[in-house]
């Protein structure tokens, strides 16, 4: 269905949009204070400002605050004089109306904007029952009743969005100027903003890298807490990747832009999570659904109640409470909270809804190389066919695969390199994803790969000795339609993929599978020794994409790769985590999740907070409903008065608020035990 779609823009106290996907930019007001996806001069009672983060919308919150002071203060004003100079009753009453009158403004202003554009929101709850307060001359009462609700609204703003701020503040960490050197080595400072790839830059300790890099020269401890939430510092030298946003500790190093502005790592992530912040989830677009009937519905009760009791107490009173501030915050601040806790570990969710999905997942299936293993292959075995010797098999095999970045090719060129191999030129290669490489070396074409790709180029493939190849992975390497032989490679398991499979079955997932390409004996072992439900060996992308959905016939599935080899089948998967995704577009573009360091014990994390999350929003649900059908209740049978409306109102906002605050701490524990294991 087209997002064109005319949906009424059911504003409303919570400050959230409700379906306004359309593309006409309304100055939509509520008096919560949050943008509602709209271009234009977006103002509201609460005082953010609607098109920056900042300036005008601090300088309009402050308003607010100054409005409250000024107005609380006369409000208050008006009471001390009653009590203690009743002789002053005309001073008295005259303050307690200037004081009513400026903490009302700011709702009645925004109330009269919506109506002059023919529109009838939650806004207008709030604001008649101030004009019934004051129509009734009891100053006193609507003067409560505003000041309750100003400092309810600026209290609750900027507890709720101070998770989005301190995102904001996490991934802001970029210095608007560089040090640029020229062909000559003569630094002189640049807006990083100009930086283009290919310039060098110099980073000195302390610093934080403007851009994504390569160090060209010099070593250094970075810090890179910002991107992937690892409290422990890692060593850099010369060749490896760098990323904005991290700091540069201890060493200078020249880095070789690779990466600038939004195509950044951390321009990514933040691209993430304003995209998980725009989202919303199931809970939150069934209360968008029906908030255009909420305050008519309210109007109407109002008006029954008037009519039968003729107790403008009662009217105003539910007035008050009815406006479900509490009810519509419940999610969307426990949302803000819970994706601010997964930023600090490195977590980043591209939709909200990805984190109500991960609450229900029942079955994990994980890819092997590089997810439950290191993905760091050595070659451990070198099996030449009759007259050919390890030399020969390792130069013909590293020749062909220089061009590949597989990790089978990577710990060849690694024991090539070590050997100290003069490898042979090459043309014409070509890479078939999980299955082999080929090449044209000194104009004889050469293969290598698995043993049923090679029988599938014709070639005659010798099954290797179980008991030599057992455990291990093994490629096949053929010259000129000769098989030279086989080279058997070994992977380590993660230290902490046992303790990630026990996390998962306590946090009630069902089921746990891994898929790979690795031969039978290979998949068999690692199986055996984390105690997998079940595995699936010699898959092809395709193949995996298959088993996953078989899965999910009965369970809502979560697939784990890096995103690379992986991303069909990150794709297929009700829920796709890229492992490791720091430096890599694809991973981060291909997943519905992107874990920025290999550390398994963030998944179960994730799942955690995901199943917290639930839980405190049924929580804020339960008792902001509690609250607002409550107080109606009591309202329409004249048990609850104007001003104790108020107070229950800003109270029931406030629970709501710092019980979805909790959720901001989750996961300390897990920075603190990686700090020990450094330490240690």
């Amino acid at each position: 269905m087209s997002e064109h779609i005319h949906n009424h823009n059911g504003n409303c106290c919570c400050g959230h949009d409700h379906g306004h996907e359309h593309e006409h930019e309304h100055h939509d007001h509520c008096c919560c204070g949050h943008d509602h996806g709209h271009k234009e001069d977006s103002t509201c009672i609460c005082g953010h400002d609607h098109k920056a983060e900042g300036g005008v919308g601090h300088d309009r919150s402050m308003g607010r605050v100054f409005f409250a002071l000024v107005g609380g203060i006369l409000t208050a004003n008006s009471f001390i004089l009653g009590a203690l100079l009743p002789e002053q009753q005309f001073a008295a009453h005259m303050s307690a109306l200037f004081g009513a009158f400026i903490l009302a403004l700011p709702i009645i202003i925004t109330a009269v904007k919506d109506l002059v554009r023919g529109k009838v929101y939650m806004n207008e709850l709030v604001a008649l029952a101030i004009l019934a307060a004051l129509v009734k001359a009891d100053f006193q009462t609507a003067g409560i009743i505003a000041f309750f609700l100003l400092v309810t609204i600026i209290i609750e703003t900027r507890t709720a969005s101070g998770a989005q701020r301190s995102i904001e503040e996490l991934i802001k960490l970029t210095p608007n100027t560089a040090n640029l050197l020229d062909a000559d080595g003569n630094e002189r400072e640049v807006a990083a903003q100009d930086l283009k790839v290919g310039d060098k830059i110099l980073v000195r300790p302390g610093e934080n890298f403007p851009v994504d890099g390569v160090i060209a020269s010099g070593e250094s401890t970075v810090n890179q807490a910002s991107i992937t939430g690892e409290s422990v510092p890692v060593e850099k030298v010369a060749g490896e990747d760098v990323f904005a946003g991290t700091q540069n500790l201890t060493g200078a190093v020249e880095v070789t832009v690779t990466k600038v502005g939004g195509d950044t790592t951390l321009g990514k992530v933040k691209e993430m999570i304003m995209q998980a912040e725009a989202s919303r989830t199931p809970v939150v677009r069934i209360i968008d659904r029906y908030a255009g009937y909420y305050t008519p519905t309210v109007l109407m009760i109002a008006w029954i109640t008037w009519w039968f009791s003729r107790d403008m107490d009662s009217v105003i009173a539910f007035l008050v409470i009815a406006c479900p501030c509490a009810v519509v915050l419940a999610t969307p601040t426990a949302v803000v909270a819970a994706v601010a806790a997964a930023a600090r570990l490195g977590i980043f969710i591209k939709n909200i809804s990805h984190l109500e999905l991960a609450s229900r997942i029942t079955a994990f299936v994980f890819d092997k190389t590089g997810t439950l293993t290191d993905g760091l292959l050595s070659v451990v075995k070198l099996q030449g066919a009759e007259g050919v010797t390890p030399a020969e098999l390792l130069r013909c095999a590293a020749s062909v695969e220089r061009y590949s970045n597989h990790p089978t090719a990577l710990a060849i060129m690694k024991l090539a390199e070590e050997a100290e191999l003069e490898l042979d030129e090459v043309a014409g290669f070509s890479e078939v994803h999980g299955r082999g490489v080929s090449a044209t070396v000194a104009g004889v074409p050469c293969l290598v790969g698995r043993a049923n790709w090679m029988r599938d180029n014709g070639l005659s493939v010798p099954e290797s000795d179980p008991e030599e190849a057992a455990g291990m992975s093994v490629v096949y390497v053929s010259k000129d339609g000769k098989v030279l032989g086989w080279i058997g490679f070994r992977d380590k398991i993660r230290k902490e993929s046992q303790v990630l499979l026990s996390d998962l079955k306590r946090l009630g997932v069902r089921y746990c599978a891994m898929v790979t390409g690795d031969r039978q004996s290979v998949a068999e072992e690692v199986a055996g020794q984390l105690n997998i439900d079940e595995f699936k060996s010699g898959c092809l992308p395709e193949t995996k994409v298959e088993f996953v959905e078989n899965v999910k016939r009965d369970h809502t599935v979560a697939v784990v790769g890096d995103g690379v080899n992986d991303a069909p089948a990150l794709a297929a998967g009700d829920l796709g985590i890229a492992m490791g995704a720091i430096g890599s577009d694809i991973a981060i573009n291909s997943a519905s999740v992107a874990l920025m360091t290999n550390d398994l014990r963030r998944i179960a994390m994730l799942i955690f907070l995901a199943k917290k999350s639930q839980v405190v929003i049924n929580q804020n649900l339960i008792f902001g409903m509690l609250f607002v059908f409550g107080g109606m209740i009591l309202s329409i049978v004249g048990l609850m008065t104007p001003i104790w409306a108020a107070v229950i109102h800003a109270g029931s906002t406030l629970v709501i608020v710092f019980n979805s605050a909790r959720l901001v701490r989750t996961g300390e524990e897990l920075t603190l035990a990686e700090k020990s294991e450094s330490e240690n």
